[in-house]
């Protein structure tokens, strides 16, 4: 039996390139084995397997991108960096983060490739029980923007909640609390509708809304993430996510 080869030195010698090369056109997209794209370098393929080379193929690496996603509720991704987390937020990631849930109106012109979901950075987690925005990403500017900036970085939560607010309340939910035995600064938490408020915060730390809420004689039911800087959700559906553009900044 003839023994079998690794992809990447396969298409090396088939094209011929050099095997850093090859690596990038596999990462890339552009190798068929048997008429189906192949993305993993090291994927073992037998002389008697038809492999090709896309015709219109580009040698380059593959740029780092940045993922919008809607996190549906009932789905946590864990903050902490442990190996632990790691592997379970990567995990639910590669099941969220399918070709059929990019959004259809996704306007990135980016082909999903399997290189996008490695190394993802988790930034600004929701808590736990929140859905809404949350953003991933490859790009260490991105992560170095949400994290070095996190406190200039306005937050938009839509908060259903539940029972009866004190007179004022509204008011002293604006200015007047303490968390964590500190005045909160001064911010302008509005009605949206009957059972829902809207919160635009600056780095909040876990609990904080909830903590707010209990304050002025309010329960939260549920909340969501709708916007982070000057990026919004907008009509990003629940469980689907698209491409962060070249144009938007946070």
């Amino acid at each position: 039996m003839t023994e079998s080869v690794r992809l990447a030195k396969y298409l090396a010698e088939l094209v011929p390139c050099s095997r850093t090369e090859a690596e990038q056109y596999i990462q890339g997209g552009w190798v068929t084995v048997d008429e189906v794209v192949v993305e993993e370098a090291g994927f073992r393929v037998s002389p008697q397997q038809r492999v090709a080379l896309l015709p219109d193929a580009v040698l380059q690496p593959v740029e780092p991108v940045t993922i919008l996603l809607h996190l549906p509720t009932g789905i946590e991704l864990a903050a902490d960096a442990s190996d632990a987390a790691t592997a379970l937020n990567a995990s639910v990631i590669a099941k969220l983060l399918s070709p059929d849930n990019l959004s259809p109106d996704d306007r990135s012109g980016l082909r999903f490739l399997k290189h996008h979901l490695v190394g993802l950075n988790l930034v600004n987690p929701l808590e736990p029980k929140a859905s809404g925005l949350v953003v991933l990403t490859q790009d260490w500017k991105i992560t170095r923007k949400l994290v070095d900036d996190a406190a200039k970085i306005e937050q938009e939560y839509i908060v259903e909640v539940r029972g009866d607010i004190i007179p004022d309340g509204l008011q002293l939910l604006n200015h007047g609390l303490k968390f964590s035995g500190k005045p909160l600064p001064p911010v302008k938490i509005s009605w949206q509708n009957e059972t829902r408020l809207r919160f635009p915060l600056k780095a909040p730390p876990r609990g904080l809304i909830a903590h707010m809420c209990e304050k002025v004689g309010l329960e939260v039911v549920g909340m969501k993430r709708i916007r982070l800087g000057r990026v919004p959700m907008a009509g990003l559906p629940v469980g689907q996510w698209r491409y962060l553009l070249g144009y938007e900044r946070f």
